[in-house]
């Protein structure tokens, strides 16, 4: 892991930008005591590391006291893509605007994004622990379909908290039902782009004994801030 650059942020959070490999990704740190519980962070759908809602969470919670790293993985943010990605991102985009079913193109380009991403997290992963000022326990945050991959083959995965909003392949919806981890469901009850009953259901398929689903009125990108303070919350009492 090669640390790029390095900046005190104005919350008293130090970022720092770093490569592993073909890897880039950002890791933010508090100015506190180590060694600190670790918070893996991932936006849906292979959206960049560096997008704004993304980056707001990462700050925020790394000043409760957690490291936070995001990374974008293979095919994701502006690493390179298949020529059959970019031929499923164009074919989605013309489905959408004329009003037809999406389901199956989008299983043609998450499914390979989550089969090729869940490697680079993993490796990441094995990096970060190596850091004196990390020390787990480890937590996860965000893309579901990615989630869910994780914590089925990452043992060192203590918690999972998941957005319900990212289109969720068959595979992984199948893999939850191996799924043991304390999980937190984020469900936006009027997500344009991800059917409610979906959404109910596959929470239902998830086997772990402590599962909370949180619900709340709104369209896709209109998750309330509190519910960041109620995930912190979750991740305290499973990583702290």
């Amino acid at each position: 892991m090669h640390f790029t650059s390095e900046q005190r942020l104005d919350d008293g959070v130090i970022e720092r930008e770093f490569t592993l490999g073909e890897i880039p990704g950002t890791l933010w740190t508090p100015e506190s005591a180590a060694p600190l519980p670790l918070v893996l962070m991932a936006h849906n759908n292979g959206l960049p590391k560096g997008a704004a809602r993304l980056v707001a969470r990462a700050r925020h919670t790394a000043a409760r006291g957690y490291a936070v790293a995001t990374i974008d993985a293979a095919g994701c943010g502006d690493r390179p893509r298949s020529a059959a990605d970019e031929q499923a991102r164009a074919d989605l985009r013309r489905a959408m605007q004329a009003g037809e079913p999406v389901d199956d193109i989008f299983e043609s380009f998450v499914g390979p994004l989550v089969e090729k991403a869940v490697p680079d997290w993993q490796t990441t992963l094995d990096a970060l622990l190596e850091l004196p000022e990390i020390g787990g326990p480890v937590g996860y945050s965000g893309w579901t379909a990615v989630g869910i991959r994780l914590a089925a083959l990452e043992p060192r995965i203590a918690a999972a908290g998941l957005f319900a909003g990212g289109y969720v392949p068959h595979a992984q919806r199948e893999e939850a039902r191996q799924i043991t981890v304390p999980l937190l469901f984020l469900l936006q009850w009027d997500d344009e782009g991800n059917p409610r009953q979906r959404a109910l259901d596959l929470f239902d398929a998830f086997g772990s004994k402590e599962k909370t689903l949180h619900a709340n009125l709104g369209g896709h990108t209109g998750t309330p801030w509190f519910e960041a303070e109620d995930g912190h919350r979750f991740l305290g009492r499973h990583l702290k």
